[in-house]
């Protein structure tokens, strides 16, 4: 179910319940309380209808196997808020307290016993939309929680894969400053055999010349 659908459902239950208990409220109320209470009311009517109308629009644009299911919790909302409407306008009535008076000496006490248990069924329908909404609140609060936890495990998983990596190329760097040094000891030990070479073929041509300066004093004696 869409989060925002569930944010007005929530805002709508609660102001009818809120609804229910002021209209019994200033069906006992005369004169400027009355009419302060009648404003409040007319208020909460024109929050519901705004809200029903959020929550309509909300559930056409969803896919249609979740919009059928909120649509039809949409049209007990109305059905709801239209019993409310017609509870004001009886509240409303200019000599609606003296009506209701009348009504209840007419009809007797049954009839206020009905009214009550209309209330109060309306009361806990309210009430269990409420903690129905609520515990998806949590449902939805527990799914954010894991994928948190979910995501802080990857984050350390790639923050340990980085130090590895971090590791290995230095390492690399290490190796690849020991290849450096050998070669230079290497180019070294090369141009020191070539040198070498060099003293040695002197020595060998000094000594041939020797050799032969030495035969040729010889023989030309």
């Amino acid at each position: 179910m869409s989060e925002v659908f569930e944010g007005y459902e929530r805002q709508y239950c609660e102001i009818s319940a809120s609804l229910s208990r002021k209209c019994a409220a200033a069906s006992a109320l005369d004169g400027e309380k009355k009419k302060q209470k009648l404003s409040e009311i007319q208020a909460d009517v024109q929050e519901s209808e705004s809200l029903i109308r959020k929550m309509d629009l909300e559930a056409r644009s969803l896919q249609p196997s979740v919009k059928a299911g909120l649509l039809a919790k949409l049209r007990e909302y109305k059905s709801d808020l239209s019993s409310v409407k017609s509870e004001v306008k009886r509240v409303s009535a200019p000599n609606a307290h003296q009506a209701t008076r009348e009504e209840l000496l007419e009809a007797g006490m049954s009839d206020t016993l009905a009214a009550s248990s209309d209330q109060r069924g309306r009361l806990m329908m309210t009430s269990e939309r409420l903690n129905q909404s609520s515990e998806r609140i949590r449902e939805s609060q527990r799914t954010v929680f894991e994928t948190e936890e979910i995501g802080v495990s990857i984050l350390q998983d790639l923050h340990n894969q980085r130090q590895s990596l971090l590791h290995a190329h230095t390492t690399l760097h290490g190796v690849d400053d020991y290849i450096g040094k050998s070669k230079k000891i290497l180019a070294s030990m090369s141009k020191r055999m070539d040198r070498n070479k060099w003293i040695v073929g002197g020595i060998i041509a000094a000594l041939v010349f020797a050799i032969l300066f030495i035969l040729y004093f010889k023989f030309a004696r």
